[in-house]
């Protein structure tokens, strides 16, 4: 199995400089790239140019400009240009399922944040100093990079890939290794109901707590912003130094919050492929979830609109984004598939207005967010547990129905 690795590197000054200049020049690589395409479908002869006819004009790209992309690794450049015949690959993919995607954009220097080395040893050596008490990694153009390596890499590596999130550079390793011993069987089966009160809560009646970053940073977030709307529009390259660090201000706020909210689904992930053996949960739709409700004009006024709830469900989108279901559901499969335990995803209609007890079906179970109290049989309980209890049997339902 190929699992990834994501580690904080401690560049020098000097060495900070020379990653911004990769990422530079490499974003021009990318952009000249698609520029080329563009003309070329454009010409009246409608030419269509791959992967392999850029690929082979890097050497004398190399050889015209030695200062800039002569200095950076010839694979990296060519995964370069696999990203975008990527995204074009993507684009059309699209369109053929019919779709409406949009065209592959042109990337701004602070919007191409990746470079990426598809082998260890071509262009880049992880643990380039094995007798070192530091790990390093060697970077051609750059140097020997220190990296803040918190855990031990398992396997071989096999890719390499530098990243800059705000003002911090991390390498993300890829290592083939053999898939993992399954976790010990314990016996237990649970469902488990995704929410904004609380963040999950299970059929057992165990709440998780929902610990709301994005909501708690939104003061300075808010300081932050109103500072950085006191600036006029600039590129980067003509920003001054104070609107240099009001914009890393709001990125190093953002980076935080992110960075909470992935520890939280991490260890709350962990916590259940730990103690389960099968875990069901709601195939929620988080994108339809979250869209703004249908503007409605008012039939009797032309150009008026009615009340349509905007401002509350503006409120709830945030809170939804600010859970971040989608992450947690995402890390929660890849921990289960590697420790061996099964997790399936149920239809999450009715779970919480059917009553456990009686099957009773209704609107009017469900009192309040946290109240069920069934009209029919009298059954009372957290609304929560009702609804991640029908999560559990539908999940039973559907596994035992496929036995596989």
């Amino acid at each position: 199995m190929i699992r990834a690795y994501k580690f904080l590197m401690r560049p020098t000054v000097g060495q900070q400089i020379a990653l911004g200049e990769m990422l530079r020049d490499h974003c021009s690589l990318y952009n000249g790239a698609l520029q080329e395409r563009r003309d070329a479908y454009r010409h009246t002869s409608k030419t269509s140019i791959k992967y392999g006819q850029q690929s082979a004009q890097l050497k004398e790209i190399r050889s015209f400009d030695p200062e800039r992309q002569g200095r950076w690794s010839f694979s990296s450049q060519q995964a370069t240009l696999r990203r975008l015949d990527k995204a074009f690959a993507a684009f059309f993919r699209r369109i053929k399922s019919g779709d409406t995607p949009g065209y592959p954009r042109f990337r701004g220097v602070n919007w191409f944040d990746t470079v990426d080395f598809p082998k260890d040893g071509d262009g880049c050596r992880w643990d380039s100093t094995p007798h070192d008490p530091v790990t390093r990694v060697r970077l051609q153009g750059v140097g020997h990079v220190k990296v803040n390596q918190h855990r031990p890499v398992v396997g071989k590596v096999k890719t390499v890939s530098v990243k800059r999130e705000g003002r911090r550079w991390y390498v993300v390793i890829t290592a083939e290794q053999p898939r993992p011993e399954p976790l010990p069987k314990t016996g237990s089966v649970v469902g488990i109901d995704l929410g904004i009160a609380s963040f999950l809560t299970t059929s057992n009646g165990v709440h998780v707590a929902n610990p709301r970053h994005a909501r708690k940073a939104a003061a300075k977030l808010e300081a932050a912003q109103q500072a950085l709307s006191r600036f006029p529009r600039r590129k980067a390259k003509d920003r001054t130094r104070n609107h240099q660090r009001a914009v890393g201000e709001v990125a190093a706020l953002h980076g935080k919050v992110r960075r909470q909210r992935l520890d939280h689904a991490h260890k709350t992930a962990h916590a259940l492929v730990a103690e389960h053996d099968f875990i069901a949960h709601e195939d929620l739709k988080i994108r339809n979830m979250s869209k703004a409700p249908a503007p409605q004009p008012d039939p009797e006024t032309p150009g008026v609109f009615l009340p349509n709830g905007a401002a509350s469900k503006a409120g709830l989108n945030r809170s939804i984004a600010d859970a971040g279901w989608g992450v947690f559901l995402t890390i929660l499969h890849a921990k289960a598939e590697s420790a061996g335990r099964e997790v399936i995803a149920v239809d999450p209609r009715n779970t919480s207005r059917q009553c456990p007890e009686c099957g009773h079906t209704a609107k009017e179970n469900r009192l309040t967010q946290e109240k069920f109290h069934c009209v029919s049989c009298d059954h009372r309980a957290h609304a929560d547990v009702v609804g991640a209890t029908n999560v559990l049997r539908a999940g039973l339902v559907r596994r035992d129905a496929n036995p596989a």
